[in-house]
Formats: structure tokens, sequence, C-alpha cells
């Protein structure tokens, strides 16, 4: 009985020790040491050598291109967020209405298995001065196209815009799942109440869809903060763009270690970086949760 109530015990921990073992392997242990050499420098070919909270105090006092770097990454997450995620909601509460919902999925899913490396080269032409379709179209209307990835005070929209496009299926999908939860039993009272599509998108559409917003803005949040990869094909190179106007921070980490062999530097761009998401996103959820966005 003993060996019978000790197996099973041990079943579940059997069952569960190739994920823990994952989780401490390629997680807790990458973790713990981008943690020890950020207080170290470190070029990955000697030695590392201690030199405590040296780094830190080089990034937000010395360095005077990581505080630029947070400045530019915290406006394109929330330029991205305050574009996108009412653009998406509006957009799947509209198709959520329309009879051809199924055709709408396969478009707004269509940006979700794009690969990005192609996205960004479509819209490098898109985007082109000379002979962009952007640029063209606005010459149809008379006006005057700019440079949209070689003006330094457009190059980050339109990064944003770029972003939120490829953000919009995701977040319409996610939206969509949110809008069919919602039992038809309480537009079917409001429009007896007299409310139009206004009204049922405001007074019922949204408060039973707090959760789903919820999550979208954080989660929104944190991949902009933490996204490259679309600059670096828009603006070849490590240096985002002219004047260094797009440059991210994820941009600068990246190349701080492998252009510049600065690892220890590079650690703690990304626990400071870190901190930042962490701190924004708690903010968030008190600031939500005030409006009650918790609840369902």
């Amino acid at each position: 009985m003993r060996r019978l109530l000790s197996s099973k015990a041990a079943a579940p921990w059997l069952f569960l020790g190739p994920a823990i073992l994952f989780a401490l392997v390629f997680v807790l242990l990458p973790v713990g040491f981008a943690a020890y050499i950020s207080l170290t420098d470190w070029d990955s070919l000697s030695p590392p050598r201690w030199v405590g909270l040296g780094n830190y105090r080089y990034l937000l006092t010395t360095d005077p291109v990581f505080l630029r770097t947070l400045w530019q990454t915290l406006l394109f997450a929330l330029g991205a967020l305050i574009l996108g995620v009412p653009l998406a909601l509006g957009l799947a509460f509209a198709f959520s209405r329309s009879r051809h919902q199924a055709a709408w999925r396969v478009a707004y899913t269509l940006p979700m298995v794009t690969n990005i490396v192609a996205i960004g080269f479509i819209f490098t032409f898109v985007f082109r001065q000379t002979d962009g379709a952007l640029n063209r179209l606005l010459a149809l209307f008379g006006l005057p196209g700019p440079g949209w990835l070689t003006d330094p005070s457009l190059t980050l929209l339109s990064a944003t815009l770029v972003f939120v496009w490829m953000e919009l299926g995701r977040n319409m999908l996610l939206f969509a799942a949110g809008l069919t939860s919602i039992d038809e039993s309480y537009y079917e009272a409001a429009k007896l109440d007299g409310a139009g599509t206004w009204q049922l998108f405001r007074f019922v559409t949204l408060p039973l869809l707090r959760p789903t917003i919820l999550f979208v803005v954080l989660t929104g949040f944190i991949s902009g903060m933490s996204y490259f990869t679309l600059m670096l094909v828009l603006f070849p190179g490590t240096q985002g763009g002219p004047g260094r106007a797009a440059l991210t921070t994820g941009q600068y980490m990246y190349q701080m270690a492998f252009e510049d062999l600065r690892m220890g530097r590079a650690s703690a761009v990304s626990y400071v970086l870190f901190a930042l998401v962490f701190v924004a996103t708690l903010v968030q959820v008190r600031l939500l949760r005030r409006g009650g966005l918790e609840q369902t």
C-alpha cells in the first residue's frame, strides 16, 4: 500500500520532469547567467571582469544613446496601442455583424501568417519616396510625398504604422473571439430598449469585452517594447534609420552585444528594459482594474 501511494505521488513529477528540466536549462539558467554577466565587463572572448553596478550606472548616467532609445521604444509601443487597439476593436465589431464573416477571417489572418522579413520589404517599397505606392496615392490628390523612411521626423511613425498593420489581424482575432462569447440576448434586450449601433457598442460590447481589452493592451505593449526585427528590415543595419530616429532599445542591445562585444552592458540593457516593462505593465493593470476591466 505504501509503495502504491508513493508511486502515485511520484507520477505527476515524472510527467512534469521534462518541462521542469526544459525551464531550468533554457529559461532560468540563461536568466541567471545574464544577471551575472550584467555585473561584469565581458567581451565573450576573455574571462569576465567584475564591475558590480558599473554597467547600470553607465547606461543611466553616461550613455548618450540608451535613454533616447528607451523613449523612442516607449513612443513606438504606446503609438501602436493608441492606433492599433481601437482600430482592431472597431473593425472586429463591424465584421462580427457582417454576413461574410468567414471571408473577413481569412483577410485579417493574412498578416499573421506572412513572414516578418517579407512584410518589411513590402512596406519598404510602399514607403519609397520617389515611386512608392503611398506617395503615388498622395500625388493623385496633389499632395507631396514625404520621405517616410528617410525623414527623421517620420521614421518612427512609419515603423509604428507597419507594426499596427502586422498586429491588426491578431488583435482582431482576439476581439472576434471575445465578441462571439457575448450572449446575443444582451443585444436583443438593448434593441428592445431602442439602442442603436453606437449604443450597443458603448453600453453592451465594451463592458462585456473588458477582459479581452486588458489582454490585448498588455500583450501589445510587451510586444512593442521588445520588438526590433521589423526595424532591421525597414532600416538596414542597427542604427535605426537617419539620425537614429527609429533606434529601439532592442536594436541598441543587439548592436552592443554582437557588434561591440560588450556583453555585460547588453545584459544590463536587457534587465533595465525588463524592469521598465514590468513596472509599466503593473501600472496598466492597476489603471485598467480601477476602470473595472478585469470584471466579466
